[in-house]
């Protein structure tokens, strides 16, 4: 079962929180292996999704490597997350036929791909603008989820809070991918006890 809501987690975290979010109910949790803005070697990225997948996994949760079917393969994560420029779905799902599979899209016919491919979700965005991850493309809003839903499960990310979040579900989102709405508030587990409650 895909979870519905994704905690994206970096070097820069904490990770103490880790193990309390999962135990609130949060079952997704995403490595970002690239774009960091430390610059870090694989080694280390390594040591980072292995550390995550000790501190959640004993909860239930799942763990997705952004970017790096290597490191999620190395690191016995669940999944990995697939951007535009990284290695195609379809190689992907050939190399790593056993990891939970997404892809990035912006419109239907992204999504219809990727599910030909063998992505097992898409995750569509950024349906609001972010200041997580600068150089986006403009936000594509709550009408392109419904557009889109249909051929893969859509975890919508981009620029959502509470209530953003309960806004994607009404539009077709079968759960949300966040950032800065868990990493910013000063009290973490009670930002991810709104976010639970948003997209149950």
């Amino acid at each position: 079962m895909l979870p519905r809501l994704f905690c994206l987690v970096g070097p820069a975290d904490d990770l103490s929180v880790l193990p309390g979010l999962a135990r609130l109910g949060i079952r997704g949790f995403q490595v970002r292996a690239k774009h960091w803005s430390t610059p870090v070697s694989d080694r280390q990225a390594l040591e980072l999704v292995r550390r995550v997948v000790a501190a959640v996994r004993p909860h239930g949760a799942v763990v997705v490597v952004d970017d790096r079917v290597d490191l999620a393969l190395a690191g016995a994560a669940d999944g990995v997350h697939l951007g535009a420029l990284d290695l195609p779905v379809a190689e992907a799902r050939r190399i790593a036929p056993g990891l939970l599979l997404g892809a990035t899209c912006r419109d239907r016919d992204e999504v219809c791909r990727a599910a030909a491919d063998g992505a097992d979700y898409a995750g569509l965005g950024p349906v609001f603008d972010t200041v997580s991850k600068p150089g986006l493309p403009p936000a594509l809003g709550l009408a392109a989820i419904t557009a889109a839903a249909g051929p893969l499960p859509l975890l919508a990310i981009g620029g959502l809070d509470a209530p953003r979040a309960r806004q994607a579900r009404e539009a077709g989102a079968h759960g949300v991918a966040v950032i800065g709405a868990l990493w910013r508030p000063p009290d973490p587990l009670q930002a991810a006890r709104e976010l639970l409650d948003a997209v149950a």
